[in-house]
Order: C-alpha cells, then sequence, then structure tokens
C-alpha cells in the first residue's frame, strides 16, 4: 500500500538528520525495502536534487550526504521513475497524432532510445560531477543535468502516450555511463568537459537522424526531439567554452561504436 505523500524517504531523513543511528551494513537495506514499498518518493526528491545549484549542493551536503543521493538518483532514474521537469514539455498544446501500429511501435522504438540516452546523460553527469575538481566544472555539470533531466520526464511522457515503456537494460546503461564519467572526471576536468563535448556532438547528430525517421504526423515527438537537440548542442558549447578539450581518436569512435549498441538494443527492448 502506498504511503502518506507526507512521509519522507529514509535517505533524506538521514541528510537531514545525524541523529539517526543507521549503519552502513543496514542502509542499502533500508533504502531497497522503502523503494519497494513505494515509500521513497524519487519523482519529488529527484526533482529538488537535480534543480539544486553546485553551490547549495556542495554547501550543505557532506560525501556521505552525496552518496545516499547518488544511490537515490540511480535506483529512480535506473528502474523507470520519472522526475518532475522544471520546463513544460515541448509536446504540450499539439494535439497527439492518430499513427498506426507500424508507426506508433516504430516511434515509440525511437523514443525509448531518447530515453535511454537521457538515462546515460544523467548517470555521466553524476559521475563526472562527484570527482570534478573545480567548483566552476561541477557547477556547469549539475546545471546541464537538470536539464537531462526535463528530457527525461519529457521522454517518459512520450513512451507513455505511445503506449510503451523504457527499456528493460536501463540499469545496465547507468551502471557503465556513470562510471565512464567518473573516469574521464578523474583524468582531469578539461578532459571530463572534452568528453562532454564529444557526447553532445555525437547526440546532437543523433537526435538530427531522428527528426528524420520519426513519422511526420507525429508532431509531439517531433517537437520534444527537436527541444531536445538545442539543448545538447548548447550544453556542448558551453562545456567548449568552459576548456573542453577535443578527445584523440580511438576515444570518439569507440563511443559511437557503443552507442551504436545502445541504439540497437533499446530499440527493441
Amino acid at each position: 500500500m502506498p504511503c502518506d505523500d507526507r512521509r519522507v524517504p529514509i535517505s533524506c531523513l538521514l541528510v537531514r538528520s545525524r541523529s539517526c543511528n543507521v549503519s552502513l551494513v543496514g542502509l542499502p537495506i533500508f533504502v531497497w525495502i522503502t523503494w519497494r514499498a513505494d515509500c521513497f518518493l524519487p519523482t519529488r526528491v529527484q526533482s529538488i536534487i537535480a534543480h539544486m545549484s553546485a553551490h547549495e549542493f556542495s554547501r550543505r551536503l557532506g560525501r556521505f550526504d552525496r552518496a545516499l543521493i547518488e544511490i537515490e538518483r540511480a535506483l529512480g532514474t535506473a528502474f523507470g521513475h520519472s522526475p518532475e521537469a522544471a520546463r513544460v514539455s515541448p509536446a504540450v498544446g499539439i494535439v497527439e497524432a492518430d499513427l498506426d501500429e507500424p508507426q506508433r511501435r516504430h516511434a515509440a522504438g525511437l523514443m525509448r532510445v531518447n530515453h535511454t540516452g537521457e538515462v546515460c546523460a544523467q548517470a555521466l553527469y553524476s559521475g563526472q560531477a562527484a570527482v570534478a575538481r573545480d567548483a566552476a566544472t561541477r557547477k556547469q555539470l549539475l546545471e546541464a543535468a537538470a536539464e537531462e533531466t526535463d528530457h527525461l520526464a519529457w521522454c517518459d511522457e512520450r513512451l507513455e502516450a505511445l503506449h510503451s515503456r523504457p527499456s528493460l537494460f536501463n540499469p545496465v546503461w547507468y551502471a557503465g555511463s556513470f562510471a565512464l564519467g567518473a573516469l574521464a572526471a578523474l583524468a582531469s576536468d578539461r578532459v571530463s568537459l572534452g568528453f562532454v563535448v564529444e557526447t553532445e556532438r555525437q547526440v546532437e547528430a543523433h537526435l538530427g537522424e531522428h527528426l528524420q525517421k520519426l513519422p511526420e504526423t507525429d508532431a509531439r515527438s517531433r517537437a520534444v526531439v527537436a527541444q531536445m537537440q538545442a539543448d545538447e548542442a548548447r550544453h556542448g558549447k558551453n562545456a567548449k567554452a568552459a576548456g573542453g578539450i577535443d578527445l584523440p581518436q580511438p576515444v570518439p569512435a569507440l563511443m559511437r561504436a557503443a552507442s551504436a549498441v545502445m541504439k540497437a538494443v533499446a530499440y527493441r527492448v
């Protein structure tokens, strides 16, 4: 039975109160139980965390608190809980298209790929921000992550409207992307920002391809993808202006190969 909305996740209580005597061993059990019992409120809490400024994030939370937040973010993002968007979806006000079954399945497959891409973006930015050395770099990563949260929510809405679901492999994509983001940031902030530049360059091109492939009549999905493409292009330019380097080969080629595998799998499952 779902909890009353007034209840708060245990992880949130731990962040706000040091008086809770919960061991590190018992914490994962508490997190899992509360999440499975629908007492976990990832939508509300993730929205607050995603849109918290880097200054507030650093000033209010210690390492232990940040670890709790990352656990909560990972569970919510990877296991299908859609966050609340800070911006109104570009699809609002556009009439839903009357698609035939092949068109619906194709549009759903493309939007599932885009949804998985946003899951990866959340993990990538989280991994980079977790180990970023410079406060300004961390702030930029968190601000970009907030917009990616909007994208994730919009894609989730489109999947629901198209009577489909997210990829079953989202936990795998999240874990891999978080690790890549953390490794890039460990190298240096400039390498981390360069990783953002290359990622956004490839994502921008990929979204352009989807604008060509989506059914012409599916104006709602097309509006979402067009806004996502504009946001991704801006993220890449901002990262470049902040000092991101051009990644040497074969890194970009390997990134394209990994992306191709993800897209092929996510389109179907």
